[in-house]
């Protein structure tokens, strides 16, 4: 986490040094990246870095965090214009997301490769960090649908609902980041013509 040094700098120079973040772990992930080249375009010395945060892992999750917590406030701010219906309500909270991610797109390119399943101490970390945070979106954005067609309970049938989102969100995010990534209107054109499919499968057997 960011130390006070960081938060005694103006606004334009944190946006600079988040801005430089943002750009290098977009074009190449955690692992791939150099502090050189963050400080380099932010126009700080490596040692000034690391006053402001203590390690390049403290550098990333603060990244993170901003970027996500934009995100969450972007679909917060469109929350009363979704539909009452469940399954109209998860098509337009998708093209809601895939519409903040064309619209920021390196923003978009840190969540993909953070929240992209991996075998690393540090996906496990973000997932720890954030699992919690996302079930919360989820029940956010669902907790007034209507009920009343729903064949089962409704916990139930909402864990069912939030399961089958996150698995197929992960595996097409796994899936993008084996493609060039350029796209993006192309993507969110795939990604919901293939959950309108699931869609009508799944509400085949949670509608009475």
């Amino acid at each position: 986490m960011p130390t006070s040094l960081f938060f005694g700098l103006n606004t334009e120079k944190r946006h600079t040094i988040f801005a430089a973040g943002v750009s290098e772990f977009a074009d190449c992930g955690y692992e791939n990246s150099s502090t050189n080249r963050i400080v380099k375009k932010a126009g700080i010395s490596k040692g000034s870095l690391f006053k402001y945060f203590p390690t390049k892992e403290d550098f990333y999750f603060y990244i993170l965090d901003e970027i996500t917590a934009e995100l969450i406030s972007a679909l917060k701010e469109k929350r009363n214009t979704l539909s009452p219906d469940l399954f109209q309500r998860i098509i337009e909270y998708s093209a809601m997301e895939f519409s903040w991610y064309m619209r920021y797109p390196e923003k978009s390119k840190v969540i993909v490769r953070a929240f992209t399943v991996s075998d690393t101490d540090l996906y496990r970390k973000t997932i720890l960090k954030y699992g919690n945070r996302e079930r919360d979106i989820y029940d956010w954005f669902l907790q007034d649908v209507d009920t009343v067609p729903f064949r089962w309970d409704r916990q139930k049938t909402m864990d069912i609902i939030r399961w089958f989102l996150k698995g197929f969100k992960d595996d097409f995010l796994t899936g993008i980041q084996k493609q060039a990534y350029s796209d993006l209107e192309m993507i969110q054109k795939e990604y919901i013509k293939d959950l309108s499919v699931y869609i009508e499968i799944l509400k085949a057997g949670i509608i009475k």
